[in-house]
């Protein structure tokens, strides 16, 4: 996950020191440890902690949007490999139908030769390659009966098709190498991608493990004071729009004959649509808050181990809603809303790539399955920053 953080100032104001000497020797101790702080690499090659953490996010932000195009090559794998399926099928029933009419051809030629009619012109048609071969000897064509005729167009009839779908199943399977080789090559650049993060965090000491973990929860805690804050908007909001909907009604009533029912029925109908996506979207995040706890594991889709898109993709499924398997497909599998009238089940898209995603829960809060090593969980959708969203999208 990419880092959203400002630079300290460079300047560093030291007050209570009135001594000049100690005033000076405080000042460059401080400019000492705050060039060791920021981004300048130590005489060893050594980064910095916050040059680590910045790492280390970009490497998961990376693990998680290779992972995003895994599960894209290997849903293309797997309808590819159903399509090449189904046309080998297709292929072998087509060779059977082919081979009966050859059978049918050699039937007639046998009874032809029993008969001693035009014999040796038809075992030059059998031998022929082409129709035209054979087309071309009008004798034998005046001399066959009607039903040898139909013999000879429904053979090539046959021919003509079961080589089209051969040509169709190769096309098909050199696909199918193709997603399969994209597949792998996402695959390792995740495994890549995980085993550098872990190899920078195996380097860490204690403390600077600790001071991860401090600059960790100072984010979190920001975070947290956004969500509020956006919970407060969008009560507020909320209330301001029932006050609305209340004052008009009671226009509505003092203006309009008690017969003419027509806004009611519009006011009727939106109530109808706005309860049916949050019964939906119940049932959605009931499920959701009971993987709570499951491990992200990239490429999974439960029931043990989510991915990000992957736990989206069973949430709503619970709900009775198809969407898209990866990211980049659920961002257009609905309607896009603004931030600020964000429902409960909606869902929250991350970063440029859209490579994240989570479902929202109200009052800023979603949940998601965040990213290696993590579970899921409930957590700020401002977790990686306010520039971090994307977009909302309500899939139903």
């Amino acid at each position: 996950m990419a880092s959203h953080r400002k630079s300290r100032p460079a300047g560093t104001r030291v007050a209570g020191i009135r001594t000049p000497a100690l005033a000076t020797a405080a000042l460059t101790s401080v400019a000492l440890l705050s060039q060791t702080a920021n981004a300048s690499p130590s005489t060893d090659d050594k980064p910095s902690l916050e040059e680590v953490e910045k790492k280390v996010d970009d490497l998961y932000r990376q693990a998680e949007s290779a992972t995003e195009k895994y599960n894209a090559a290997k849903d293309q794998t797997t309808k590819q490999r159903k399509r090449v399926d189904t046309l080998l099928d297709d292929v072998a029933q087509r060779t059977q139908k082919l081979n009966e009419a050859r059978e049918e051809l050699g039937r007639n030629a046998a009874a032809q030769y029993r008969t001693g009619a035009a014999a040796p012109d038809t075992a030059t048609f059998l031998l022929a390659d082409t129709p035209q071969d054979y087309f071309d000897q009008n004798q034998l064509m005046d001399r066959m009966t009607g039903r040898q005729k139909e013999a000879v167009d429904d053979y090539f009839t046959q021919q003509s098709a079961t080589m089209k779908k051969r040509q169709e199943a190769t096309r098909s399977l050199e696909t199918l190498t193709e997603s399969q080789s994209d597949l792998q090559s996402a695959k390792t650049t995740v495994q890549q991608k995980l085993s550098d993060a872990r190899e920078l965090l195996s380097k860490l000491t204690a403390e600077e493990k600790a001071r991860l973990a401090a600059i960790e929860k100072a984010k979190q805690e920001e975070a947290a004071r956004k969500a509020a804050e956006l919970a407060r908007q969008q009560a507020e909001a909320e209330r301001q729009r029932q006050e609305q909907e209340a004052a008009a009604q009671q226009q509505q009533e003092s203006t309009e004959p008690p017969a003419d029912s027509s806004g009611s029925d519009a006011g009727s109908s939106d109530s109808s649509a706005d309860s049916s996506y949050a019964t939906k979207a119940e049932k959605a995040l009931a499920f959701a808050r009971s993987q709570v706890g499951k491990p992200y594991v990239w490429g999974a889709t439960g029931p043990d181990s989510y991915d990000c898109s992957g736990l989206t993709q069973a949430a709503w499924k619970a709900a009775g809603v198809d969407i898209p398997r990866v990211t980049y497909d659920q961002v257009n599998a609905g309607t896009t809303v603004s931030l600020s009238n964000a429902q409960p089940g909606d869902l929250v898209f991350f970063y440029d790539d859209i490579t994240h995603v989570g479902i929202y829960i109200g009052n800023g809060m979603m949940i998601h399955a965040p990213k290696p090593g993590a579970y899921v969980r409930e957590e700020s959708i401002y977790y990686d920053g306010e520039s971090s969203i994307h977009s909302v999208v309500r899939p139903a």
